[in-house]
């Protein structure tokens, strides 16, 4: 009863008119961003977040999670029509979703995908709403000691999770961590990593670094990349699914959604990976999985479905332990910092209304973009036409201007360049930016919550293996560490493995 009333009281504050023009405003252009490829969501919300300055704390969480999870259903649409994923999370999308837009089954395509988007984002809320204050609760007898290895934990499985070689992630992390550590020490007030400049004292702004990072970054690589847009032209008749793929959809929604929503707990987890893993379920059970990549509704429907339970649910360790997982989260992470809201196990105590407002929105979110994706499908492919280039000087003006508004400091617009500039190199290598972005966020609180543990036990380490909720998730930390090792000695032992570290 007490869940009803709670949500119930969500709902009049998401139906307030300014509230549900944010909801759809966040909308719409999380949508426009999922169509248009070259721009994801972390910069997309790293480019709004001056904007949220004056806007009350729960519409501009509000406007930013609708971009989040906005983009998880507009990514599909490039994915089906052009074979190019408007957002990364829709890389699957493309294997059978432009085939069978090649068969003449685009709008079909389309049609599930909104639909099963829509199916696993209400059961991603609804377990949202269920899960986290519980777990909130729970989070509640968490000392300095259990956020340490939490957030051990977290940083591991962000570096794990992420895409392409651990070691290159596992170098982002610790350069995150450094970033994080320039300016003030957060306990003793002393002064690290400044090189004599003032400007550094309070450290680096996450939002200079983070529109450098995913603003700049994204300019340059798409600006570097030629621009290819072959839009298939298609009939978008029918965009309701057939007798035969209703019944091929159902279960592959279903699973999508159920994986999707647990591997988008998992800090690193997220719509990517969801996705990926909920594609290679479907062509594991499927009875004839050499049809995948031909043009198999099952496999548009499920990974589909998982990305967008995976974008809702990945809201629950933001807003119960204070850890995001991916990088789109954190950026919804700094924008709560900058209104003075810390995330964490007192944030459903302290701000009811921030929290059972958002969660409220995210169901008439979904409504939305439903409404949204079916019928104005016409218009986002029109979306697609626009040249590139005068979206490129759009975001860069975007970015001087929201980096000169932190502090309205040339210094920062500096700053902010000359991440854009180190972000463009890491790409060209190879490093994946979220495990830095997220590094430099927990790296403060990783810290702090250190010291003061080794304050408490007077400089004894022992006080984290101890305290039995931090070793277990130290001990799951230690197990992602070791598993690559494992994997690399088991195939050297079975003489498949070579002789190559498994860390790189």
């Amino acid at each position: 009863m007490d869940f009803l009333s709670n949500l119930s009281h969500g709902f009049g504050i998401a139906l307030s008119p300014w509230n549900l023009f944010y909801a759809m405003l966040g909308a719409v252009l999380g949508t426009a961003i999922g169509v248009l490829p070259g721009l994801g969501p972390p910069a997309t919300i790293a480019l709004l977040l001056p904007a949220t300055y004056k806007i009350d704390p729960t519409g501009a969480v509000i406007m930013l999670a609708g971009i989040f999870y906005g983009a998880m259903y507009g990514g599909s649409t490039t994915s089906i029509l052009l074979n190019i994923p408007g957002e990364a999370a829709s890389v699957v999308t493309c294997l059978d979703g432009y085939k069978m837009a090649r068969k003449g089954r685009a709008g079909a395509a389309l049609g599930i995908c909104a639909i099963g988007s829509f199916i696993a984002g209400t059961i991603s809320v609804v377990g949202l709403s269920l899960v986290a204050p519980p777990l909130a609760a729970f989070a509640l007898s968490f000392g300095p000691p259990e956020y340490f290895a939490l957030v051990i934990l977290g940083l591991l499985m962000a570096v794990y999770l992420s895409q392409g070689s651990v070691l290159k992630g596992l170098i982002m992390g610790v350069l995150g961590l450094l970033i994080g550590m320039i300016g003030l020490d957060p306990v003793h007030g002393a002064e690290r990593f400044t090189f004599g400049l003032s400007r550094l004292t309070d450290g680096v702004d996450f939002v200079v670094v983070t529109m450098g990072f995913f603003g700049i970054t994204e300019v340059l690589s798409n600006v570097a990349a030629p621009e290819v847009r072959e839009i298939f032209r298609t009939t978008l008749r029918g965009l309701l699914p057939n007798r035969e793929e209703w019944r091929r959809s159902v279960p592959a929604v279903a699973r999508g959604s159920l994986l999707g929503f647990f591997i988008g707990i998992l800090p690193g987890g997220g719509a990517i990976i969801s996705s990926f893993i909920a594609y290679a379920v479907e062509k594991r059970l499927s009875p004839h999985p050499e049809r995948f990549g031909t043009g198999m509704i099952e496999g548009v429907a499920s990974p589909e479905a998982a990305n967008n339970a995976a974008a809702g649910s990945s809201f629950i360790p933001l807003l119960t332990l204070g850890i995001p997982g991916n990088a789109s989260i954190a950026m919804i992470f700094v924008a709560l910092m900058i209104h003075g809201i810390r995330p964490g196990p007192l944030l459903i105590q302290e701000h009811p209304d921030l929290f059972w407002g958002t969660v409220a929105s995210m169901y008439i979110g979904n409504l939305m973009l439903l409404a949204l994706n079916l019928p104005l499908v016409g218009v986002w492919v029109k979306l697609l036409e626009v040249p590139y280039r005068y979206l490129a000087g759009l975001v860069v003006v975007m970015c001087v201007v929201g980096a000169y508004s932190v502090s309205n400091s040339a210094f920062d617009v500096g700053l902010m360049v000359f991440f854009g500039i180190l972000g463009y190199c890491f790409r060209l290598g190879g490093f994946p930016a979220a495990p830095l972005v997220l590094a430099m966020i927990l790296g403060p609180q990783l810290e702090r919550s250190l010291q003061q543990s080794l304050i408490a036990s007077r400089g004894d380490l022992l006080i984290f293996v101890e305290r039995p909720i931090s070793a277990a998730l130290l001990g799951v930390g230690a197990l992602l560490v070791l598993l690559p090792w494992a994997r690399w000695a088991w195939g050297r032992w079975r003489g498949a493995g070579g002789a190559v570290a498994p860390a790189g």
